[in-house]
């Protein structure tokens, strides 16, 4: 029987920059699949993203608090770092890097990272200083791995695009890919978090992402805006949801709120809702083929 070896775990800048300097000398490209650990099909599916681009993949598993707001689940977030290895080894990971926080952040660190206009609403407005903590994180990392490519899940899709504002505004010399989203089977998209949803919870979860796609389909077919978002948010707020934070149309690339659809350009529908303790967030693409712009 085949034998998977489990990648190796490093958890010092030192250790991933001579790791990475012997690849590159070898001349490897070099990709990395940031991520907090806690993983499922989503993550996994990001590495074997990164191994269709680079020879060499770099997962990293770090839990990073800068992103946490007061009161948020960071001290429960889901851990299971012999599972996550085995997860990872399976998918085609060459490195784990999981630093502590320590490493991250020595004492007296006092830079922040932070990218404006991308992160003007949608989860931004509900998690104070929340994409500070990821833009920070994630420069870090991106400067300690040096990779040629970094590859990020396209749920998180406020996420993506300001990590490209980032980079490209940064001037810095990597290839930011995507990788769509990953669905259980019902259609709830994949998240670490969905773990925290009750027995009861569960199935109301998973009209979420019907009630995203059914709207999106209204909206492309040119259904006013405000009434299909109204009729959305009444819709799973019946079913059983406890709050929707947000349910708003965006412009894909520079996410500036769309308040008429007559806009031109490719856009997005963006939800985030709480049922018990848990938050979910989804995104879907506002498909308006065949329509008149």
């Amino acid at each position: 029987m085949l034998q998977i070896t489990r990648p190796r775990t490093i958890k010092t800048i030192v250790e991933l920059r001579d790791i990475v300097r012997d690849w590159r000398r070898a001349g490897d490209l070099v990709a990395l699949t940031p991520t907090m650990g806690g993983l499922h099909e989503g993550h996994l599916s990001l590495v074997r993203a990164a191994r269709r681009r680079a020879r060499r993949v770099i997962a990293t598993i770090f839990v990073n608090p800068t992103q946490f707001s007061a009161g948020e689940d960071y001290e429960t977030y889901p851990r299971d770092d012999v599972r996550d290895a085995e997860l990872l080894a399976g998918a085609g990971c060459d490195l784990i890097y999981a630093p502590s926080v320590d490493e991250m952040y020595p004492e007296g660190f006092a830079t922040t990272v932070s990218v404006a206009s991308t992160t003007n609403g949608l989860c931004a407005a509900h998690r104070s200083g929340h994409f500070d903590g990821v833009t920070t994180v994630v420069c870090k990392l991106l400067n300690q791995a040096n990779p040629d490519y970094a590859i990020f899940g396209e749920k998180d899709w406020q996420q993506l695009v300001t990590i490209r504002r980032m980079v490209r505004e940064l001037d810095m010399p990597i290839r930011i890919a995507s990788s769509p989203t990953v669905r259980e089977a019902d259609g709830l998209a994949m998240s670490s978090r969905n773990r925290y949803l009750s027995g009861a919870e569960r199935p109301i979860a998973a009209k979420l992402n019907k009630a995203l796609f059914a709207s999106a389909d209204h909206i492309a077919h040119g259904l006013p805006l405000d009434r299909v978002i109204a009729a959305c948010s009444k819709a799973l707020l019946s079913a059983g949801f406890d709050e929707i934070e947000y349910l708003e149309a965006r412009d894909a690339h520079t996410l500036e709120p769309i308040d008429n659809y007559a806009i031109a350009g490719e856009s997005r529908l963006f939800i985030a809702a709480r049922i018990g303790k848990t938050r979910l967030i989804d995104n879907v693409a506002i498909e308006r083929t065949g329509l008149t712009e």
